[in-house]
């Protein structure tokens, strides 16, 4: 959306929408989204309506408050890309697409072999709470 807002904007913008995703209890979002739309409605009158409707985007307040940051960045899969663009950017060494396949399968399974065990920040603290939702998601 960022490609949707004048350049000498967004710094204020992310700003104020930062206040939106922070927020620790859903009707603080929803009061923080409201102000959010309101302070656009001159210069983006429709960008508060996009937002709104898009229901999931904010559903990581469901979860517990030492995980969202891992839940609204999106760093692991960014870096994870990163890795994979370095990898490939030589396209000779991949006669055809096939065997890009291949790599990429490759890649993906020895990335999630070397950090099956690794528990994000935040997770091990947040365990309990993480299986509860779970169990309360799975029995409801």
């Amino acid at each position: 959306m960022s490609h949707k807002v004048r350049t000498k904007d967004r710094m204020v913008v992310l700003d104020d929408l930062k206040r939106v995703y922070r927020s620790k209890i859903k009707a603080d979002v929803k009061q923080a989204l409201e102000e959010f739309s309101s302070n656009r409605k001159k210069t983006y009158p429709t960008m508060g309506r996009h937002i709104r409707s898009k229901e999931s985007l904010f559903s990581f307040n469901h979860f517990p408050e030492v995980i969202r940051p891992s839940l609204y960045t999106a760093n692991l899969i960014e870096a994870f890309n990163k890795q994979l663009k370095r990898f490939t950017k030589r396209k000779e060494q991949f006669p055809n697409v096939n065997s890009l396949e291949r790599f990429l399968v490759t890649y993906a399974m020895d990335y999630n072999e070397r950090f099956k065990n690794r528990i994000h920040k935040g997770f091990n603290k947040a365990q309990y709470e993480i299986e509860q939702l779970f169990n309360e998601m799975h029995h409801s």
